[in-house]
């Protein structure tokens, strides 16, 4: 993930949805439209999600302390699962409410009609430049990988969360366009309805994508298969035989605890397998130099390993 957790994407996204929230607001004033208001309110929930993330960020940096010895690299996955959460409930619900009590009374736009298609135009062209910035970020640390399977498989929240929003938004002011154009066209409010309950099924699912993604974060995930690749070719060396087993788990998106058990050459004394430990320690930082490890080694006899697999002893 990019070394400044996306601070560029976030800030872009934030400056675009402060601007895009209070034209929205403006325009559902002057047109009564349940579509803006229903814009409005995704708008505004963007920018408190990005505020979100900022905060997580910075929080995340704090030093490791007594209570907190692996330090605060999760509170950045804390805050992007409490921003699923606002997505869900501020944006995602609040706009299906809103399409209920426009569809039980579905008035035409008879004032300002020209205001919500501009509005909604100008704010697709700078969602479209903040959706763009996410890209570029991601474009740099996603490598081959297409951005679905980014999205998936990223270990810092932030870029993804942000590529979700602007994407959701896109889609939203679409839907937006879609009701506010057939509500002028027609005269029916209830396409205006239609389109505030589509821009609310949006945010739903959007939400539900990221708590599932941020669960998983929280919970610990091991790291992604060629580090893991890369740290099982790197224990093995100079006083170490073999690799007994070894867990992984991401403390942060860049930070990753490493614990393992090797067999030892039978020919080095325990000052050998101190110094082999040293060496394999060196050995996981060069192959993973993207990631600040936290490195636990344990010489281990194969066969003791094996025994302890089946009674199920851990010690």
């Amino acid at each position: 993930m990019a070394h400044d957790g996306g601070s560029k994407a976030i800030l872009a996204a934030l400056a675009a949805n402060l601007g895009i929230a209070l034209t929205k607001f403006v325009a559902f004033l002057l047109t009564s439209s349940s579509s803006m208001l229903a814009e409005s309110v995704h708008s505004l929930a963007d920018s408190g999600n990005q505020l979100l993330l900022l905060v997580g960020g910075r929080k995340a940096r704090k030093e490791a302390d007594a209570r907190h010895p692996f330090g605060y690299g999760r509170e950045r996955y804390l805050y992007a699962f409490i921003v699923a959460i606002v997505l869900f409930s501020l944006g995602g619900l609040f706009a299906l409410y809103e399409a209920w009590h426009k569809w039980q009374d579905p008035h035409p736009i008879t004032q300002w009609q020209w205001v919500p298609v501009a509005v909604l135009v100008a704010a697709m062209v700078m969602e479209g430049l903040s959706f763009r910035t996410a890209v570029h970020e991601a474009n740099q640390v996603r490598g081959t990988q297409s951005l679905p399977s980014f999205i998936r498989t990223a270990k810092a929240p932030e870029i993804p969360v942000v590529l979700l929003e602007d994407f959701g938004a896109l889609v939203g002011l679409s839907f937006a366009l879609a009701g506010v154009g057939l509500t002028l066209i027609t005269g029916d409010g209830r396409y205006d309805a239609a389109g505030t309950a589509s821009i609310g099924i949006l945010l739903v699912l959007i939400a539900i994508v990221l708590a599932i993604e941020t669960r998983s974060l929280l919970l610990g995930e091991s790291a992604n298969a060629s580090a893991v690749r890369a740290i099982e070719s790197a224990v093995v060396g100079p006083g170490v035989r073999s690799l007994i087993h070894l867990r992984t788990m991401h403390l942060g998106p860049e930070e990753l605890l490493v614990a393992a058990k090797f067999e030892p050459d039978e020919s080095v004394d325990a000052a050998g397998v101190a110094r082999a430990i040293d060496a394999a320690e060196r050995r996981i930082r060069a192959a993973v130099p993207q990631l600040t490890a936290v490195i636990y080694l344990e010489p281990d006899l194969r066969r003791a390993a094996a025994s302890r697999a089946v009674t199920g002893d851990g010690a």
